[in-house]
């Protein structure tokens, strides 16, 4: 018995000991930068800009164009393959990743001080030009931040905590971009605040240029490269022939995308405002038709292969070096564009059903629910703007960060899995919360009450009614919720990827949660028409309960992989440590 109380001790010792080092390393601190970084831009071209726009009279068709940077967020992963594998001449000495984010973090500080020079109303063309290769740039920052996250991850800067760091920073940029950006515009102007913000974005971008990278030597890479494609000719690699029909099938599906994207983007910047398409439409009818011709149906072909290659069939029964005649460009775009999904695949077997299933479903309560939130705060409950902002953005946005903060020391103190699992319980019941608002709220009333909270929040806003303490109490502690789940969310799934393809395996599963956002809703708009909101919230609890399945699964999932391939996992290796 005492040894195991001495077990314990020496692991909660060992545990905040990890979480110390993990926050005092220098891959920490530049996380929370680049965390910001994404935030930042995202903030100031998706929300804040709009603001600008309406304060400089510009009409609502017009503005509807800018709708259209957020499909560079939402289709980011279609050019993941390129910053992946693509060099840029004279960078690469800065690192594989690290020539891909100081510039990009440059030209979003240069384009957002460019901005504060123009007149929205009257340089609307070269305004609406800038917004959106700062939204390209903003959207390819984040695929390679994210792949650098994974990559430099080591024993003491864990997945876990740079995961719970970035999420952190962008939660704050958004804050700084969006409600203090408003507040800022309100007494200097917008193209002072713009000024700012562009200062900051350099000002990160010039940091960024001494953070550390996975790799840095150019000559080294180089001969990766080679040695990478040189596999592809060894004895029991799929034949070249096979390769490339395979490679012929899912270039034709990336480049329908991609063609789709780049017409509808055309025809949106070049029509009539009264001929213009919608682009919430185009995302809702075409969002899931390219996610099927990106992802879905090239994971059956690379399902495919690797049967092939288990069988032995088509493949290469006497290795030799790879020529020029052997095509080395139609190599590397299969590596590009086949391989991580041959990997992933291949790893997974049929695994990659449940991790699909838990990718689906997992964000699904916020990823739906949030185009609804303000038509439920004001229209069904009646708050006036004030009283949103007061509960979503201020007590919102800190449970958000508390969230991510005890998520973080969740997943060093009781592991990945189990804080995952935990997260998607808290977020499934945070669901009934907004059910009992639904009907009346007597019960998050009473609870507010029970604790003080009630007498604190009408001491804080006064200008409030007397519902604003229960519609705060609420937000805040289905945001707390959702800062857990969503750092458990993005370190598990960070670690699933491989490293050597992290930016485009990472870009599409991520992805996965448009599928989700644009099949939803429109079935939960007419849910709520049909039957109102209390319905609908213990649809998305009930939905939430099956994240909660699916997680148990693959901690189960996790741990006999574990077993089988004597590689021990952070989880194990918490449970080892706790006799557990």
């Amino acid at each position: 018995m005492a040894e195991a109380v001495a077990e314990q001790k020496k692991e909660k010792i060992s545990a905040t000991r990890a979480l110390r080092l993990a926050l005092s390393n220098r891959k920490t601190g530049f996380m929370a930068l680049f965390g910001f970084a994404s935030g930042l831009p995202f903030s100031l071209f998706l929300g804040t800009l709009y603001a600008w726009l309406s304060e400089a009279e510009v009409d609502l068709e017009t503005m509807g164009v800018f709708s259209l940077i957020g499909l560079a967020y939402a289709f980011q992963f279609l050019w993941s393959p390129l910053v992946d594998r693509l060099d840029i001449p004279g960078l690469r000495r800065l690192g594989k990743r690290k020539q891909w984010i100081a510039p990009m973090q440059l030209l979003l500080g240069i384009i957002l001080l460019t901005m504060a020079f123009l007149e929205p109303r009257s340089q609307l063309g070269w305004f609406s030009l800038l917004a959106g290769i700062g939204a390209f740039a903003s959207a390819t920052q984040d695929i390679v931040i994210n792949a650098w996250r994974i990559d430099v991850a080591d024993e003491e800067a864990t997945l876990d905590i740079l995961s719970t760091v970035t999420q952190m920073g962008f939660r704050l940029a958004a804050l700084v971009g969006g409600a203090l950006g408003l507040i800022i515009a309100a007494r200097i102007g917008w193209p002072e605040t713009y000024l700012i913000m562009g200062g900051i974005m350099l000002a990160i971008g010039i940091a960024g240029l001494f953070a550390p990278d996975a790799d840095v030597d150019a000559a080294t890479a180089t001969s990766e490269h080679a040695a990478k494609t040189a596999e592809l000719y060894e004895v029991g690699e799929i034949a070249p022939k096979q390769r490339n029909l395979a490679l012929a099938a899912v270039g034709i599906l990336w480049a329908w995308a991609i063609g789709t994207v780049l017409v509808f983007m055309v025809r949106s910047m070049t029509a009539l405002p009264e001929d213009r398409p919608n682009p919430t439409e185009f995302t809702a009818t075409y969002g899931p038709l390219i996610i099927i011709a990106t992802i879905v149906i090239p994971a059956f072909i690379a399902a495919y292969l690797v049967k092939l290659k288990k069988d032995g069939k088509y493949v290469i029964t006497e290795g030799r070096v790879a020529g020029k005649r052997d095509g080395l460009i139609l190599d590397q775009l299969y590596r590009a564009l086949v391989l991580p999904l041959v990997e992933f695949v291949g790893r997974m077997g049929w695994s990659l059903v449940l991790i699909l299933a838990l990718v689906l479903t997992y964000r699904i309560c916020d990823a739906i629910w949030g185009v609804f939130a303000y038509p439920f705060y004001l229209g069904e409950l009646n708050y006036t703007n004030d009283e949103v902002a007061f509960a979503s953005k201020f007590f919102g946005v800190g449970a958000i960060v508390a969230g991510l903060a005890l998520g973080g020391y969740m997943l060093t103190v009781i592991g990945r899995m189990a804080t995952l699992t935990l997260g998607a319980l808290l977020a499934a019941l945070t669901n009934l919360l907004y059910a009992d608002l639904a009907i009346g709220g007597a019960t998050m009333q009473a609870g507010s009450d029970l604790i003080g909270f009630t007498a604190l929040i009408q001491w804080m806003a006064p200008f409030g009614s007397e519902g604003l303490p229960r519609l705060t109490f609420t937000i805040m502690f289905e945001n707390l919720a959702i800062g857990i789940a969503g750092a458990a969310y993005i370190a598990w799934l960070s670690s699933i990827v491989s490293k050597g393809y992290s930016a485009v395996q990472y870009a599409l599963l991520a992805s996965l949660t448009l599928l989700v956002a644009t099949l939803g809703r429109g079935a939960l708009g007419e849910m709520i028409e049909n039957q109102g909101y209390y319905d609908v919230f213990i649809l998305t609890t009930f939905i939430g309960f099956i994240a909660v399945v699916l997680c148990i699964l693959e901690w189960i999932r996790e741990k006999t992989a574990g077993r089988r391939s004597g590689v021990v996992t952070p989880d194990a290796t918490h449970e080892v440590a706790t006799g557990a």
